[in-house]
């Protein structure tokens, strides 16, 4: 039989999902499987013989991004890729294992490529330059601090570029790496250890760490500063108690979703079109399952 369990945004909130976590993969230490980690999940599918529908249509509706906090999002192909990718390279997986990830990237690929729920879709990154460009806030005279290298944080600063940013400070663990996207985007490197440099003159922080653990705290800013702060990080970056702060807005992914979530519009149609689809191919896995099932006896 295969398995799978999950920590989702629907089911946690932001705080639950960190403290889940960190006790997530321990008992399937040695044991093939694979973990899908993001922002809004984490899951883990493992075993070998027969999938319940209940999992195949979990699965293909994640990839289709219905499952997603920002609905038809696109990421989520990609971190699907990324995460088996990982299982093959390190185990061995069960044939079960290997065509429920084949069958669900190609479901993720025929939802946007036969509807529209992706026409207009969002990201974390979209919905942050949103959030800003909804407070009129004049960039060029503004120091940007960014923490964490990535494609999210390169999305943002593509938008602060084009709105005439011209003071962004660049940090991550891999100076180099801050180094080579300061010098394509005019901005400047800064080691993250000299990270109290950076919060005494930022007047907007961004940061999308993948350390597993925060890395900003409350004794860390002075009390007069003012300061917006995006956390984008699962794990967050930012402890929660930088928010209590007088002068200090303190904005995470669940702030973040809910302003998705009030702006974004998506048809009814496209979404029953979706689910159409999947029901298709929820289908298509079975009669290949029962085929394997009347081969094998």
């Amino acid at each position: 039989m295969l398995h799978s369990r999950r920590i989702t945004h629907s089911a946690c909130n932001l705080a639950e999902r960190e403290e889940l976590s960190q006790y997530f993969c321990r008992e399937l230490h040695g044991t093939p499987h694979v973990l899908l980690a993001t922002c809004n999940r984490m899951e883990q599918y493992w075993g070998e013989g027969a999938v319940r529908q209940e999992i195949v249509q979990h699965l293909y509706r994640v990839a289709a991004g219905l499952e997603s906090a920002l609905p038809g999002e696109r990421a989520i192909q990609g971190q699907i890729k990324e995460a088996y990718a990982r299982a093959q390279a390190q185990y061995r997986l069960s044939p079960e294992l290997n065509r429920l990830f084949q069958t669900a990237m190609s479901v993720g690929k025929r939802v946007r490529s036969e509807t529209k729920i992706a026409e207009g879709a969002v990201s974390h990154s979209q919905i942050t330059a949103d959030m800003l460009k909804e407070r009129g806030i004049n960039l060029t005279n503004k120091v940007i601090g960014i923490i964490g290298i990535n494609k999210l944080t390169e999305d943002i600063l593509k938008y602060l570029t084009s709105r005439s940013a011209c003071n962004v400070l660049l940090s991550n663990r891999n100076i180099e790496k801050a180094q080579l996207l300061a010098n394509r985007y005019n901005g400047t490197a800064i080691p993250l250890s000299d990270k109290q440099k950076l919060l005494q003159v930022a007047d907007i922080l961004i940061c999308a760490t993948s350390a597993p653990h925060s890395i900003i705290h409350a004794e860390d800013i002075s009390p007069n500063k003012e300061l917006l702060i995006f956390d984008l990080a699962f794990p967050r970056d930012v402890d929660e108690t930088v928010g209590d702060l007088p002068h200090v807005e303190l904005r995470n992914l669940e702030d973040i979703e809910l302003f998705a979530r009030r702006n974004i519009r998506l048809r009814h149609a496209e979404i029953h079109k979706a689910e159409q689809i999947i029901t298709e191919e929820i289908a298509k896995f079975e009669a290949w399952q029962r085929f394997r099932e009347q081969v094998e006896n």
